[in-house]
């Protein structure tokens, strides 16, 4: 499936059908009075959350989406049909910005699955002539035209939501450690920058199906990430939609010197993307610790202790570590709250970056 994070579009709402302009005319009643109907009113613009979809790709190939107008009114005091509403569904996790005068602003973010927001009301229908008659205005030989319904132009953006993100510099085994403890298979070789877009991967607890946790592969950060090197504003903002992070540094980019100073320089970059960022509950992994010896494994994990700090040491390329890792993760995910939704509702950014297409594959894990 083609992953496509941002799309614009304009949307229309119907317009508002006329007023009808009638009399009653039977064979004793030569002169009735006005009984023109009213006209329906246009049809909304609606946006709604769908948790099936994964990117706006479609959004991509059409540009332009309209509802139905309101039909006129009739004779025999007979009012128009409302235009039919357009539902537009959207992947979770899609804000909203419209443009005006003043500039950018938000005006929707789609955290929650079902969510809908009317994004363009319909024009409102106009009025028969009927209800212009009056004592001195027997027969009014006019109604009320149909209004406009609103149109925008509007900006989608999509940011990932996920319990848990994978951050690290580049060619940290990321990539591998998602493929290990779920079925999602990105693309894996030994160079940086493999993976150049986000992917998703579904834990699901062998006991509960329906307990799952849903991680996000980002791709490789790097020095001066937050000033959008290496693509880094591309990939820093799926990092703010998720609930905390697992952070993998390779043993190979270890300075014995400075072991912990990978983890800093990702946190840095963080901070000054975001500020919030520094806050997130973050649990440290060191990965490839096939690639060292039992003795300086050994002399890193008592380092770690005695400065208290809480490493995993893992290999996920032979699976060493993993289930305790896994064990802490579903430990973390519970201690959220579980019934609030993934993310707290993000302010408005005006991002300028160019668009870009890319692949992502979401799959669960087999049972």
């Amino acid at each position: 499936m083609r992953f496509v994070d941002e799309a614009k579009i304009t949307v229309k709402a119907g317009k508002g059908g006329h007023g009808c302009v009638s009399f009653r005319r039977e064979k004793f009643v030569p002169r009735g009075g006005p009984n023109g109907g009213n006209g329906g009113n246009g049809g909304n613009i609606i946006f709604k959350a769908n948790s099936h979809l994964l990117s706006l790709y479609d959004f991509r190939l059409k540009r332009r989406y309209e509802a139905k107008n309101g039909q006129p009114g009739m004779g025999s005091q007979c009012n128009g049909r409302k235009g039919e509403d357009l539902v537009l569904p959207l992947p979770v996790g899609t804000l909203v910005f419209m443009r005006d005068a003043e500039g950018e602003r938000l005006i929707a973010d789609l955290t929650a699955p079902e969510t809908e927001i009317t994004i363009a009301r319909g024009g409102r229908g106009g009025m028969g002539n009927e209800h212009f008659k009056t004592a001195t205005m027997r027969a009014p030989r006019f109604a009320q035209p149909g209004e406009p319904g609103e149109e925008f132009e509007l900006r989608l953006e999509l940011k990932i939501l996920a319990d848990a993100g994978i951050i690290g510099l580049p060619n940290a085994g990321k990539s591998t450690f998602i493929s290990r403890v779920s079925a999602a298979r990105p693309k894996i070789a030994a160079y940086p920058f493999t993976t150049l877009v986000p992917n998703l991967g579904v834990m699901i607890d062998d006991f509960d199906p329906d307990r799952r946790l849903v991680l996000a592969d980002i791709p490789g950060l790097i020095e001066g990430a937050h000033e959008g090197q290496g693509l880094g504003h591309r990939f820093l903002k799926h990092v703010e939609r998720t609930r905390f992070l697992i952070h993998i540094l390779s043993i190979e980019d270890i300075d014995d010197a400075d072991p912990w100073s990978g983890f800093d320089l990702i946190n840095e970059e963080l901070c000054r993307f975001d500020s919030e960022l520094s806050g997130r509950q973050q649990l440290e992994v060191i990965n490839k610790i096939d690639l060292v010896t039992p003795e300086r494994l050994e002399t890193l994990q008592q380092r770690a202790k005695s400065e208290n700090r809480t490493i995993f040491f893992i290999s996920a390329k032979d699976s060493l570590g993993l289930d305790e890792l896994a064990a802490q993760l579903w430990q973390m995910r519970d201690a959220l709250d579980t019934h609030a939704p993934l993310l707290h509702l993000i302010e408005a950014e005006n991002d300028t970056d160019d668009d870009i297409d890319a692949d992502i594959e979401v799959i669960y894990t087999r049972e």
